[in-house]
């Protein structure tokens, strides 16, 4: 059993338009995502299913050949190994869940979020 605050968490700084703070269990983890406006996370996919809280702002979403603008208080379940892209329309918090955990974002092994991409 472990009870957190998002406060005590520490901020992963990735990029200069993009930083985290990571909660993850044995199976699940759960990452509150910070992105500027103009942010993009490039096209990349995973084994994990992700799903995606849009607490503040705006993401556009590109994922099966769709255009998906996902606002505040809106959610998009995200299957395993589905291509997907997003970008930042505007400064952005999401809560981002993962299940299995992300191993390559435990281990830092995600080089593409870490390019501070910009549209």
């Amino acid at each position: 059993m472990e009870h957190l605050t998002w406060e005590s968490v520490p901020l992963e700084v990735m990029s200069d338009v993009i930083s985290r703070k990571i909660i993850s269990g044995e199976k699940a983890m759960v990452a509150q995502v910070f992105l500027k406006k103009g942010a993009v996370v490039p096209e990349h996919r995973h084994e994990s299913e992700q799903i995606t809280y849009i607490l503040e702002g705006a993401l556009q979403f590109q994922i099966e050949g769709r255009e998906i603008v996902v606002h505040k208080g809106e959610v998009l379940r995200i299957p395993s190994n589905v291509p997907h892209r997003a970008v930042a329309l505007e400064d952005t918090v999401d809560l981002d869940i993962f299940s299995p955990i992300r191993t390559d974002w435990l281990a830092k092994d995600d080089a593409y979020l870490r390019r501070g991409e910009h549209d």
